[in-house]
């Protein structure tokens, strides 16, 4: 991986941020693999744990971890429990207004539904979601029957358990699944939401924005994101 030298300009924006505060706390789910989860040691892991590290470390900012359920995520971060979201967070005018957000770190990952047989309706049957997803604002607006839980987990269980017809996720969360589990299968066309994947932040936080865009935009211009897109599976590259 190439070495970014990072610009006058950024140099600075980096250090009159760390002056201000010492710690960047990095506020994920932990519960999306491949994009976040928890591994055996009990740490934060997954795509997003390796790019904030790497931003981190272009930054040059002292950066810990902090889970947080997906349904409070946004709150949590407005009320300071921490700095930045990093959590497969979609870039959507509607969370725009509440927070802001970086440039994207990966460009859409098409949706898909995952059911128990190929010929489950789509359009007019029972679909789950994880509550508070482009997911569940899709399956709302589709004519089908939207039933919401709080974690991607338990909206698998409901089609195993013939709650569901089938659950609308992450294609690169649902592919992983259907390859583990002989009862479960992709099924339809892909869906594609949103504008790709960003980190969120307070909209006060103007300097601390900059500064992931500028690394970001390193990880971009040196080809090292789309090497760690394609690592670890969670989307098309740029």
């Amino acid at each position: 991986m190439k070495k970014l030298i990072l610009s006058t300009a950024a140099l600075a924006l980096s250090a009159s941020f760390a002056m201000a505060q010492d710690v960047v706390r990095m506020g994920t789910e932990g519960a999306y693999p491949p994009w976040n989860f928890i591994n055996d040691s009990g740490e934060v892991d997954g795509f997003e744990r390796e790019l904030g590290d790497e931003l981190c470390t272009r930054a040059e900012l002292t950066c810990e971890w902090v889970t947080n359920e997906w349904d409070s995520i946004i709150p949590n971060l407005v009320s300071g429990n921490y700095d930045v979201i990093i959590a497969g967070m979609s870039i959507t005018a509607e969370r725009d207004e509440v927070i802001d957000f970086t440039q994207n770190y990966t460009p859409p990952d098409p949706s898909s539904y995952l059911a128990m047989s190929e010929d489950v309706d789509l359009t007019g049957g029972v679909i789950a979601a994880q509550a508070g997803t482009l997911q569940a604002g899709y399956v709302a607006e589709s004519g089908a029957t939207l039933i919401e839980f709080a974690t991607p987990e338990e909206a698998i269980a409901a089609v195993r358990n013939g709650e569901a017809d089938a659950v609308l996720a992450d294609k690169s969360f649902l592919v992983p699944v259907a390859e583990e589990d002989a009862d479960l299968m992709i099924v339809g066309p892909d869906v594609a939401l949103g504008d790709g994947i960003g980190m969120g932040l307070r909209e006060s936080d103007t300097e601390l924005r900059a500064t992931f865009d500028t690394a970001i935009q390193s990880m971009k211009d040196d080809g090292s994101l789309n090497e760690l897109i394609k690592k670890w599976e969670v989307a098309s590259t740029f």
